[in-house]
């Protein structure tokens, strides 16, 4: 029985191209009308019958398919007709802080492979084990991105993912529907972050953001302060960051809050639409690439989506902190005090650590105004980041050992790779003490802590530290781009993590 799920990625995205996820070979995808990539572990692959192929791969016979196949070791990747096939092994050996999927091998394989001219449907047959199955279609979703201002185009309309599971479990429909939303919402979340700050202003964000919740059709509780209304209401941090700007910075809240819920989970990301490093300013190689400054944002309204798409049981809110960090006469000084949600008092002391201002008001608005369980932010947060934790694995930060087992685990399994940070404020918080202020917003000098988590700190000390609740902080700003692309890095970790809550058996 082949099953399948198709969406139409929204009109509000900038990618056109259609993303099908089906169980089974489908016999609507084939070459020459398709290009076809075959995906799978080598010991699997040696064995495959032609049989089951031959009809996707007209122009390949049995004898050059079994010559490929023969020659798969490792990571492979070999073509079997022209450039429209091939046929690509993946390693059954991982290290012990790599996924088991080898995720990542596949994804850069991917991007590599280059589109045949005039080809318009591109199909990625995945031979994987039912427990890998969400990693490898995660991988798929973000190596081909599809915005683009080019006047010539050669963009692919549909990509088609067929599974094969290689093991006793079979993908249910709820697995594909997870699987097929999971994959639309990265390509959204990707061409979103790929678009430039002069199309894609926080205004604009903002109203992306409406229109997607209300395509889940399902009722989501909605508040959006903008511009003055956010320092009439307290918010310091996001009013603070954005007031420079041309357009006004925005607090956007997303609430899904099924019957029977008992648990609050709260997802805050940042969503700077573009940082110039505000009044210390970003160098002229430094700036470039801040357009995926709110890349944490639009990874967890994809997540929240996801989620929700797929009957999210416990009560799960999304909170966007867009602002723009520009410079202008009324922009934050280096020495100025502002005063936060929280109501303590922050020096600036590096007008481009921003981000922590935003995520600051969104953690004690999750805290105190939805009363949260668990609160989940995540942000392209520090340059430092890939000094912690290197490019490829996200940096964690949490008072909870078990959500940072938990964290770890759902890395590997979704191939969104994440390493733990130090928490101790015990110790570091004191690299941020103000004599003026409560504290300081970054420290320019000499630190006790690591810079990555002492920003983290920066976050927690807003919400007393995650006293009486449990508390992760995901700083993606190396993994949330690879080679000036989005990678929507994020939502297929924030699936996994949270997937007991959902029925897909993909997703636990």
């Amino acid at each position: 029985m082949t099953v399948s799920g198709r969406c139409a990625i929204s009109s509000l995205c900038r990618a056109m191209t259609r993303l099908t996820v089906g169980s089974g070979l489908s016999e609507n995808n084939s070459l020459p009308n398709s290009q076809i990539v075959i995906v799978g572990q080598g010991s699997y692959l040696k064995n495959l019958d032609f049989g089951q192929l031959a009809s996707k791969l007209a122009g390949v016979d049995e004898r050059v398919f079994k010559e490929a196949t023969s020659k798969l070791n490792g990571f492979t990747s070999i073509p079997l007709h022209l450039n429209l096939a091939k046929i690509v092994s993946l390693s059954p050996e991982y290290s012990r802080h790599n996924s088991p999927s080898n995720a990542d091998s596949l994804f850069k394989e991917l991007k590599s492979t280059s589109i045949a001219e005039g080809i318009k449907k591109l199909t990625v047959i995945l031979f994987s084990p039912y427990d890998h199955v969400l990693a490898h279609v995660a991988a798929v979703s973000r190596a081909f991105p599809s915005y683009t201002r080019k006047t010539k185009k050669n963009l692919l309309e549909e990509i088609n993912i067929e599974v094969v599971t290689t093991d006793s479990k079979q993908l249910t429909e709820q697995d594909i529907n997870l699987l097929t939303s999971m994959g639309e919402n990265m390509r959204i979340c990707a061409g979103q972050v790929d678009a430039p700050c002069n199309e894609f202003n926080s205004q604009v964000f903002a109203d992306e953001a409406v229109k997607l919740i209300e395509e889940l059709n399902v009722n989501i509780s909605k508040t959006l302060i903008f511009g003055e209304d956010l320092k009439e209401k307290g918010f310091g941090g996001i009013y603070n960051v954005g007031k420079a700007a041309i357009h006004p910075p925005v607090f956007a809240a997303f609430s899904h809050t099924p019957e029977g819920a008992s648990k609050n989970i709260v997802l805050v990301g940042k969503g700077i639409v573009y940082d110039t490093g505000g009044m210390q300013i970003k160098t002229k190689t430094g700036m470039p690439s801040m357009k995926h400054d709110m890349a944490g944002a639009a990874a967890l309204l994809g997540a929240f989506r996801t989620l929700v798409n797929s009957g999210f049981k416990e009560n799960l809110h999304c909170l966007l902190c867009i602002a723009e960090n520009n410079i202008s006469p009324v922009a934050n000084k280096p020495d100025d005090i502002i005063t936060m949600l929280s109501g303590k008092t922050v020096e600036i002391s590096n007008t481009d650590a921003e981000g922590r201002l935003v995520l600051a008001d969104g953690v004690y608005y999750a805290k105190h105004n939805l009363s949260a369980d668990v609160i989940i932010d995540m942000a392209t947060l520090t340059g430092a980041q890939s000094y912690a934790t290197g490019k490829i694995h996200a940096g964690v930060m949490t008072n909870s050992e078990e959500w940072e087992n938990k964290a770890v685990k759902a890395g590997k399994a979704s191939g969104d790779l994440v390493h733990p940070f130090v928490f101790a404020p015990d110790l570091h918080f004191s690299d941020l003490n103000s004599q003026v202020a409560d504290m300081k917003n970054s420290n320019l000098g000499s630190m006790i802590g690591a810079p990555s988590a002492v920003a983290g700190l920066f976050i927690a000390a807003h919400i007393d530290f995650a006293k009486d609740l449990d508390w992760l902080h995901f700083d993606i700003a190396s993994p949330a781009f690879h080679t000036e692309r989005s990678t929507a890095f994020g939502i297929p970790l924030v699936c996994k993590l949270l997937g007991d809550y959902v029925e897909a058996g993909v997703a636990k």
